[in-house]
């Protein structure tokens, strides 16, 4: 009897164990992080617009530029964007660039696009651009997921999962 009680607590002390080690790899690889490394392989890329028009991310160097992976099936995503749209209106004459890197088919970002008023440029990056944001730190390959660069083309901050409006706030206003 007393052998099987300390099975038992053994295989529960193992399995509180594992979820202690899950939840702490869940937050270490959650977690956004601030990053000090240079950009130029997410900005020597070019990739269409939903006009199929190619764009190179290096055109927008010089200004503070967040670059958001996103899609239209990601509800997180949809929820960060109207934020986007007011800050690229608010700050872009400051110096500000959204660039939004879509997961998904130029008809439906076209759509989605002209249904929220999106007034900063959304490339199509198809399903490759999940990897594309793993290279970059996205761990998780989860949406959405923004990265903020500075004028010298360093990456400053990445964030997975919605950027909130007041960080977005802290962040952007010491580089403008």
């Amino acid at each position: 009897m007393l052998m099987t009680k300390t099975k038992t607590l053994v295989r529960w002390i193992a399995v509180a164990l594992i979820a202690l080690a899950a939840f702490a790899g869940g937050l270490y690889f959650g977690r956004d992080t601030p990053r000090e490394s240079t950009a130029a392989p997410l900005l020597g890329l070019t990739l269409p617009d939903i006009d199929g028009r190619e764009q190179r991310l290096d055109q927008w160097h010089g200004k503070v530029l967040i670059v958001n992976f996103w899609a239209t099936w990601c509800e997180p995503c949809k929820t960060e964007m109207p934020e986007f749209v007011r800050a690229q209106t608010r700050m872009g004459d400051k110096g500000l660039q959204f660039v939004g890197i879509a997961i998904d088919q130029p008809d439906k970002i076209r759509k989605f696009s002209s249904e929220l008023g999106l007034n900063y440029p959304s490339l199509v990056g198809g399903y490759g651009a999940l990897e594309l944001s793993k290279s970059l730190g996205n761990k998780l390959m989860a949406l959405p997921f923004s990265l903020v660069i500075d004028r010298e083309g360093q990456v400053v901050h990445t964030q997975m999962g919605p950027l909130k409006s007041d960080k977005l706030e802290a962040i952007v206003g010491k580089l403008l």
